[in-house]
């Protein structure tokens, strides 16, 4: 047990500083002794746990971006009690409002893999198309109560509005690291807000 304890530790801590590195320095920057050296784990201990650096990107896609995703993100638009522009609002601008300043510089780990990876790495491309998926389905069904409790007009097409409010807020995050400028936030902002509000009654 102690051994499973141990070894599950190991492999978490290899997620954990290889997440990182991926994020400061990118994916293909990123090489194994980099990692290994994060880690402090000698070549034996490392590859006893993954044969190769693209094991470790589909565990980190898997572990914390999937993580970051639905906590940030899908978890928070189950909270089917408050009005539903506002809950829409609160998602997309509240995590912004928070970010920390490596967070701003650096923009969203899943964004910068697709930036990054594009359509070269398929098992990449199938786990994050699946995680943007399932926030785009939670946004739908968000989005279909809100028009049947009569706080969002019955017109709009929740398909739409869910991949335009996925797509907004991930531009703004890369757009943000070219400008450096936190001007690009509250722009985003202001004109979030109104389209959220023009989609309600």
């Amino acid at each position: 047990m102690k051994q499973e304890l141990k070894s599950k530790e190991t492999q978490d801590l290899i997620i954990n500083k290889s997440f990182e590195l991926f994020y400061e320095k990118g994916y293909n920057a990123t090489s194994i002794p980099d990692i290994m050296k994060e880690t402090s784990l000698s070549k034996g201990a490392f590859y006893h746990h993954f044969k190769n650096k693209h094991e470790i990107g589909v565990k980190v896609i898997e572990v914390i971006i999937r993580k970051r995703i639905k906590e940030g993100f899908i978890a928070p638009l189950n909270n089917m009690e408050s009005n539903i522009p506002k809950l829409l609002l609160e998602v997309f601008t509240n995590r912004i409002k928070n970010y920390s300043d490596r967070e701003k510089a650096l923009g969203c780990p899943a964004n910068n893999l697709v930036g990054e990876i594009g359509y070269t790495e398929q098992d990449f491309r199938v786990i994050l198309k699946s995680l943007f998926e399932e926030w785009r389905e939670q946004l739908i069904k968000v989005i279909d109560i809100g028009k049947k409790r009569g706080e969002i007009k019955k017109d709009v097409n929740s398909s739409s509005v869910a991949i335009s409010l996925i797509c907004a807020f991930e531009g703004v995050r890369s757009i943000r690291k070219v400008y450096d400028d936190d001007i690009i936030f509250n722009e985003f902002l202001e004109s979030m807000g109104n389209f959220i509000k023009n989609l309600g009654i």
